[in-house]
């Protein structure tokens, strides 16, 4: 019976047992799989086993001929208060514009051979070094040296030149060099992950004697004798130089640039010189051309893939060489450069948002120069015209009413008022800004608008250069103030 009963308390035992076992077993089952179960990685932390495209950007802004001559560094003597020279005060409106840009471009066209060798004036030039410290103060880091000028005060001024660029950071010239080195040596910047370089040619040097080739590079034009490239053996020469520099430099940049000293003075229309190199150069892979030397506005076009600037025309000058006075209109261009690289890491370069602005030297009784935007100009002077038009009677468009009201100012400014005088500047701003066979409808500037700027110096500048007060213009000429 005992014997039963403990046989009986034993299987029990093991039936309880075996279910706990059981339970126990089951409960832990789905922790061990939970543990030991293998990892698979996360959308996030799978692995992109694609290779994605990459784009960068950046901006180029270009402006003429910083020509220097004596009467603007005289304005900048009287800038520095008669110590030295100042020539930031000119080129203040167009700073606010290039700080907006990676690039900034412009052509030395005098030479910087410092105050030590004496300043020269046309037709031999030497300029202080203060007008490239106003032009690096404003934003520009990609500079032209070879020009008709470079050799004007001789071999130690260029020697000067370059010593005075060398000690600037940040800033990539080319055109003119100290020896046969530095003209070889291959200067390459990059901004954004965009490489890029420049090089530099002048057509010649006024007759000046060039001691050695490195200190300018003049890519030679027989204009007066011989007028046809095809036939300048000396021109056709050349283009083996061009092509090496090309060569050496092309395939360890995203862009290249060349910037041309070409063409002629004074005129709109490319040479026959200009054309055949602009199309050498784009045959050569070349990006972007720029030209400087004919002191006046030339096309802005493409070859294929190539943004050819013809001309850019003036910066800031002294120069009023003619009746029209265009040469103290220049051009202000701008480009995007933007590089494409494939998933298969094919690198390409596209050139888009070409712009083209005027911008004006204003000076008056040869001092107080500034260089002025166009498009703030036109704006200003729109808006003035419409407020004038408000408070004073010739809603009718009389046009005496109109003359009057010129000749009113002008006395106000002190300007000694003649029919001649009105009817030249008429001329001036009519022939300098609207000649079709050339701006097209590239440069959005109306016949329309250039009627009104011609009104620019006698309306909005006072006489110590500074924009009027439109309310002050109104009160000193009407008497009145303006109705809401």
């Amino acid at each position: 019976m005992n014997k039963r009963r403990r046989k009986r308390k034993l299987k029990k035992s093991v039936k309880i047992t075996l279910v706990l076992l059981l339970v126990i077993g089951l409960l832990s089952y789905p922790t061990y799989k939970l543990l030991t179960k293998e990892k698979t990685p996360t959308n996030e932390a799978k692995p992109n086993t694609e290779e994605k495209e990459e784009h960068y950007e950046l901006s180029l802004i270009a402006v003429g001929d910083n020509l220097i001559h004596s009467s603007v560094y005289k304005d900048a003597n009287k800038h520095a208060n008669y110590n030295g020279y100042d020539f930031k005060p000119m080129i203040t409106n167009i700073k606010e514009i290039v700080s907006n840009y990676d690039i900034g471009y412009y052509n030395q066209e005098t030479i910087l051979g410092g105050t030590e060798l004496g300043l020269k004036d046309y037709p031999t030039f030497n300029s202080p070094y203060e007008a490239g410290d106003a032009m690096l103060d404003a934003g520009f880091n990609l500079v032209s040296l070879a020009t008709n000028h470079t050799m004007d005060s001789g071999k130690k001024a260029v020697e000067n030149s370059c010593k005075y660029w060398q000690s600037k950071e940040n800033v990539l010239t080319a055109g003119s060099y100290c020896s046969e080195e530095e003209r070889n040596k291959i200067n390459i910047k990059e901004i954004n992950n965009i490489k890029y370089t420049m090089l530099n040619y002048t057509y010649g040097t006024n007759g000046m004697p060039v001691a050695n080739d490195y200190l300018v590079n003049v890519w030679p034009t027989d204009i007066d004798n011989i007028n046809n490239p095809e036939k300048d053996t000396k021109y056709q020469a050349y283009k083996k130089q061009v092509k090496e520099d090309i060569d050496k430099v092309k395939d360890k940049v995203d862009f290249l640039i060349v910037a041309m000293h070409w063409g002629v003075e004074y005129t709109h229309t490319p040479t026959s010189y200009q054309i055949d190199m602009a199309s050498f150069l784009e045959k050569q892979g070349v990006d972007i051309i720029i030209g400087t030397h004919p002191h006046v506005v030339m096309p802005v076009t493409y070859i294929n893939d190539t943004l050819v600037i013809y001309s850019l025309g003036n910066f800031l000058s002294a120069q009023e060489t003619n009746i029209d006075y265009n040469t103290t209109v220049g051009l202000l261009s701008t480009v995007k450069i933007t590089k494409h690289i494939d998933k298969d890491n094919n690198t390409s370069i596209k050139l888009s948002n070409q712009t083209n602005e005027l911008i004006y030297t204003y000076s008056k009784n040869n001092k107080d120069y500034k260089v002025m935007n166009m498009v703030d100009i036109i704006n200003n002077i729109t808006d003035f015209s419409s407020r004038i038009w408000q408070v004073h009677p010739f809603r009718e468009g009389n046009t005496r009413t109109t003359a009057l009201f010129i000749e009113k100012y002008l006395i106000f400014l002190g300007i000694k008022v003649d029919n001649t005088m009105f009817k030249e500047k008429s001329v001036y701003f009519r022939n300098a800004l609207v000649r079709s066979n050339y701006f097209n409808n590239e440069l959005n500037i109306s016949k329309d608008d250039s009627f009104l700027i011609k009104f620019y110096e006698n309306l909005l500048l006072s006489k110590n250069n500074e924009l009027h007060s439109k309310d002050l213009i109104i009160k000193e000429l009407f008497n009145k103030e303006e109705s809401n």
